[in-house]
């Protein structure tokens, strides 16, 4: 029993790590756009992001629902070890890639995770394929239609306000860039908080804590606390890579990424889908840049970017695996 109660601490301690260091890794996908074109103060900018992060995350349950239970076949087919494993694999690829300075998939590198870390432990019967490639295919499409609806707003603000001095335009959008940032953090926490109250529960439902998967009122606190206050450490090395490198942004273009990335986050909030808010920024980037002129994009910066979001699961997958034989030595 003492070592089941060890496991399931570990279990949460590594989850709520994982969202800590996803609330840094991922500030920038919230804050970038405004902090680059100077519209807020970085300090400023940085604790609105933290209190809204909480906020979204404390909405809704759905996404927790997907992750714990769409990934595996069934929760008796996994154990705090694969959990642990998969946690641990996950946080190595986001601390890599923060390092790095480049911005990457916080929940592929979870799904990639999970996926190691069972297919070593029960074999492919563990997996639940069908609900892995609906995962997959959310993940792989919202980038894709944020680059398109991007374009599309972007083009849209053009043409209503396209009549006007760029200088008046600019000064009149860091006010709207402001409210679209915040929009952009609430959605965040909606969507990434949940994935690790997923993790947690499927761990307290495996370990017979709870009899049905339902997240805990004190789970969605500690998952919410811990990405809120991940994001109040802030994280420049991502922010000046999505707010600078892929397109220069004005407060107009800044507006359009913003406020186009929180839809589509918040939608796949709504429909129970986890989405990587990295993957939605950057396509909105690319989008808005696009409507400028194709050229304006930086497509060096962001052919190194969907490299490593090709690479995210694969690798994850196998530092999952191979973390599972490391804990496997620790909690015999």
């Amino acid at each position: 029993m003492p070592e089941l109660q060890m496991m399931i601490f570990t279990v949460i301690g590594l989850a709520l790590l994982f969202d800590f260091i996803n609330g840094f890794h991922d500030t920038a996908n919230a804050i970038a756009t405004s902090v680059s074109t100077r519209a807020i103060h970085p300090q400023t900018a940085i604790i609105m992001a933290a209190c809204l992060n909480f906020a979204g995350a404390m909405y809704s349950t759905g996404v927790a629902k997907t992750i714990g239970g769409d990934i595996v076949s069934a929760a008796e087919m996994v154990d705090e070890r694969v959990i642990i494993a998969a946690l641990i694999g996950a946080i190595i690829w986001n601390l890599f890639t923060w390092l790095i300075a480049m911005p990457s998939s916080s929940s592929h590198a979870l799904v990639g995770g999970i996926i190691g870390a069972v297919l070593v432990s029960v074999g492919p019967a563990g997996l639940n394929f069908e609900g892995i490639g609906k995962i997959v295919l959310s993940l792989i499409a919202s980038p894709i239609i944020a680059m398109g609806t991007g374009c599309c707003i972007m083009l849209l603000l053009f043409r209503i306000f396209g009549g006007f001095s760029p200088s008046s335009l600019n000064h009149k959008f860091k006010k709207m860039q402001i409210l679209a940032a915040g929009m952009m953090a609430f959605s965040h926490g909606s969507n990434d908080a949940q994935k690790s109250m997923g993790i947690i529960t499927l761990a307290l439902l495996a370990g017979h804590y709870i009899s049905v998967f339902e997240v805990p009122t004190y789970v969605k606190v500690l998952s919410a606390t811990a990405m809120a206050a991940g994001t109040a450490i802030g994280g420049w090395r991502i922010i000046k890579t999505v707010g600078g490198k892929i397109f220069k942004l004005e407060p107009i273009s800044g507006f359009a990424s913003d406020l186009n990335s929180s839809l589509i986050i918040f939608s796949a909030t709504l429909l129970h889908l986890p989405v990587s808010t990295t993957h939605v920024v950057s396509g909105s980037i690319m989008g808005v840049g696009t409507a400028k002129r194709a050229n304006a994009v930086r497509w060096g910066v962001a052919q190194q970017m969907v490299m490593a979001w090709v690479l995210t699961i694969p690798c994850t997958a196998i530092m999952g695996a191979l973390a599972y034989h490391v804990v496997m030595m620790v909690f015999m």
